[in-house]
């Protein structure tokens, strides 16, 4: 075989393959454009229900626990203090810890909320970030 004949043949060969594939993609396209905004949309609203969601409901319950903190509730801080609450302040409270010592501590920083027996059998538990 002489290498003109040779050429003649690969270019028939790579013409007829170029002109298979434009015929595959007139008659074959892919999904429209707007699916993948609805495959993007979708992600998010997973990534909002399974993460974004239940944080914020947690941090509404934990201030709702802050807000209805009151004399009489043993609490437990974030530094892992003990005491029995004394005073309700606006953003504050009193926590006796022991006889004559009292300390003020930022609402923010309880831990753990537990009711008196008398009042509830249940503790509230209460994670402030």
């Amino acid at each position: 075989m002489s290498s003109s004949s040779f050429a003649t043949i690969f270019a028939q060969v790579t013409n007829a393959a170029t002109d298979a594939a434009a015929g595959a993609d007139a008659s074959q396209q892919g999904p429209p454009a707007w699916t993948n905004f609805v495959f993007f949309a979708l992600i998010l609203a997973m990534v909002y229900f399974l993460m974004i969601r239940p944080q914020v409901q947690q941090k509404k319950k934990v201030e709702e626990t802050i807000k209805s903190a009151k004399t009489g509730d043993k609490v437990v801080t974030s530094s892992g203090i003990h005491g029995v609450i004394t005073n309700v302040k606006e953003t504050t409270v009193i926590v006796r810890v022991a006889d004559n010592v009292k300390l003020e501590i930022e609402k923010s920083h309880i831990e753990k909320i537990t009711r008196p027996e008398a009042e509830s059998d249940k503790a509230v538990t209460a994670k402030a970030s």
